[in-house]
């Protein structure tokens, strides 16, 4: 007699991994969960549940160490994510990043589009932009904790409105720019099964190693000049 199992329901699957206890296992590139959409957050876990699955997110992220973390990249396929960035390091790396402090947050169901500057209310010499200014975009060497050992140059919206809601269920409605910009970018399209690697500039996939050791410049231009690669 064959016995068919019930497969457990995502609340369940929750209460699995906390139960481990300490930093949740974080599953790497090629596993399927990471190239699925995630399924909207409707209240699947109650609020207590919610709490502790985003405080052990936020743990699992700190230890990796990231500063930020999906829940498909622990194997759960809900629209959660958590950031969090101190912004620590050379002064002059930060500046050129616009690396600012990002608050920890909790995002579900994010979701972003490019967003235009503010313009002047009465500029004196109006000039017609070669591209949308929302199409600005900065490229820098990224990395992910499901692609571990490796960074690569990726190109993204320097400004953007992220939507969603916090773990509360409170609208978010916010412009991020520079690195927290990146990093709302990199989190939602994780969400959507998609990887760093798939916007990667290819040429300039490089092991941390490398990068420490040639790449450690404040921007990539660099990288770009002896890997043959373009920049924005």
């Amino acid at each position: 007699m064959t016995t068919h199992m019930t497969p457990l329901r995502l609340s369940e699957r929750v209460e699995v991994l906390l139960a481990l206890g300490g930093p949740l296992p974080i599953v790497t590139a090629g596993h399927p969960v990471l190239r699925g959409v995630a399924e909207p957050y409707d209240g699947q876990l109650d609020d207590a549940l919610l709490e502790r699955f985003a405080a052990a997110l936020r743990t699992t992220m700190l230890a990796a160490p990231g500063v930020g973390l999906a829940a498909p990249q622990v194997g759960i396929p809900l629209s959660i994510a958590v950031v969090e960035d101190q912004a620590r390091g050379r002064r002059e790396t930060l500046e050129a990043r616009g690396r600012t402090p990002l608050p920890f947050r909790v995002l579900l169901n994010p979701s972003y589009e490019p967003e235009e500057p503010e313009e002047p209310e009465e500029p004196e010499e109006p000039e017609e932009p070669e591209e949308p200014a929302g199409d600005t975009r900065a490229a820098f060497f990224e990395g992910c904790l499901s692609v571990p050992g490796w960074q690569a140059v990726v190109a993204r919206h320097a400004r953007v409105r992220l939507r969603g809601q916090d773990e509360h269920g409170q609208a978010i409605d916010e412009v991020f720019t520079g690195w927290p910009a990146r990093i709302v970018q990199h989190e939602t399209d994780h969400l959507n099964g998609m990887l760093y690697l798939d916007v990667a500039q290819p040429r300039s996939l490089s092991t941390n190693e490398t990068v420490a050791e040639l790449w450690s410049q404040p921007t990539p231009e660099a990288a770009a000049r002896q890997l043959g690669f373009e920049l924005p």
